[in-house]
């Protein structure tokens, strides 16, 4: 049994959770997000108790083990995400290294000879504290929010896959949590012994 599973989900007030066939719909002040379950776990809705159970029938076939943890996981990430919604703050450290959103797209200059640009998905916000650097030690600042954890995850990945930081001098775009392992550069000597 997966002890993640095992957990309820408590459903807050305000929340509505419908569930028809393999489609849950999970509808909150800030949205609705639906997902389609895995036939092999049960998904109940206690209303009474105010809780979503995930029940696994079959904990001895590996594959349902890891089905079960994973769908308390999506079903308790769709909750929040409703509710509260996730947010990702990003830095992008460079001389000279900027973005602006502009008709539904990030448009970076990062180094690069031509700007790189990328498409804001639906449902994701961006707001942007600080458009650009001011050397390398004070970095741009923008954060991204919306209701869907999976949605945001994957578009910060992509905006950080543009230029990850580099070990040498930590130029590039990272979280704002990140710890960069840093590199010593080569130490050039003189003379010739």
């Amino acid at each position: 049994m997966s002890r993640i599973g095992k957990k309820p989900v408590v459903i807050p007030a305000g929340v509505k959770v419908e569930q028809t066939g393999p489609l849950l719909k999970v509808t909150g002040p800030l949205g609705s997000l639906e997902m389609a379950c895995d036939q092999r776990i049960k998904v109940r809705i206690d209303a009474s108790a105010g809780k979503i159970l995930v029940e696994n029938e079959h904990p001895e076939i590996r594959q349902n083990k890891q089905l079960h943890g994973t769908i308390r996981a999506l079903i308790a990430n769709m909750v929040t995400g409703v509710t509260n919604g996730f947010e990702k703050k990003m830095e992008i450290y460079g001389t000279g290294y900027n973005l602006k959103e502009q008709d539904g797209k990030l448009i970076f200059h990062v180094g690069f000879c031509h700007a790189v640009e990328l498409p804001i998905p639906n449902g994701v916000k961006v707001s942007v504290g600080a458009a650009a650097t001011r050397g390398n030690e004070v970095p741009a600042k923008f954060t991204l929010s919306g209701m869907d954890k999976c949605v945001l995850g994957q578009f910060a990945a992509e905006i950080r896959g543009i230029r990850p930081p580099e070990p040498y001098k930590g130029k590039g775009i990272r979280y704002a949590d990140e710890q960069v392992k840093r590199k010593v550069g080569k130490q050039f000597t003189s003379g010739a012994a």
